[in-house]
């Protein structure tokens, strides 16, 4: 059984322990198969599979300090723009994304949960492959998360799909890919980047 990665060394327990079991192990063969398209991308596929050995619970806001999210950057069907929300506890535009939860069947059905909740956009698909992996400390109100680790997809939408602003975000805008927000644009251009070949695949 999974152990406790907080220290407590007792087993993990409880009627979500198979869910997290399941994301878990989708993590690790997700990231185990995928091909890091440079050094640091590869890098960071072995700190994520590193920590995911090392913590059963990564996959779990209540798990360690440090843990697994999802996230999608959705771009228009020109690959022209991209679609972000306003976050409001980071008070900074980034792609859609967030924490897993124990009824998402995979990583890649959080992530494309992830960004249908939180765009409004209720038929948003990521692509299945792995765009970018990212790791990131956090500033701003986010109770005990220190350090999210980001496993990131790509998806297409129509710029003319109805967007809508969720309860945790201040607005959804779409954003030429090449003037990205100041503040947020040196991590989200090789987000799009990214998602831009996998469009082109």
């Amino acid at each position: 059984m999974p152990r406790d990665p907080r220290g407590s060394g007792e087993p993990l327990e409880g009627p979500n322990a198979a869910a997290w079991r399941r994301l878990h192990d989708d993590a690790v063969a997700r990231l185990e198969s995928w091909a890091a398209p440079d050094e640091r991308q590869e890098r960071l596929r072995g700190e994520f599979l590193d920590h995911l050995h090392a913590h059963p619970a990564a996959m779990s806001k209540a798990g360690p300090p440090a843990h697994l999210t999802g996230s999608v950057i959705v771009l228009d069907d020109d690959g022209d723009a991209a679609l972000l929300t306003l976050h409001r506890r980071a008070r900074a535009w980034f792609q859609f994304g967030g924490h897993f939860e124990p009824g998402d069947a995979s990583v890649w059905h959080a992530a494309t949960r992830e960004a249908r909740e939180e765009s409004g956009i209720a038929d948003i698909t990521a692509f299945p492959e792995i765009a970018q992996l990212d790791r990131h400390h956090l500033s701003g109100d986010f109770g005990t998360c220190r350090e999210h680790l980001d496993i990131r997809f790509a998806a297409r939408t129509p710029r003319s799909a109805e967007s809508a602003v969720s309860t945790e975000s201040f607005d959804v805008r779409w954003w030429p890919v090449d003037a990205l927000p100041e503040g947020t644009r040196e991590d989200l251009r090789p987000l799009v980047d990214a998602g831009l070949r996998l469009r082109h695949r």
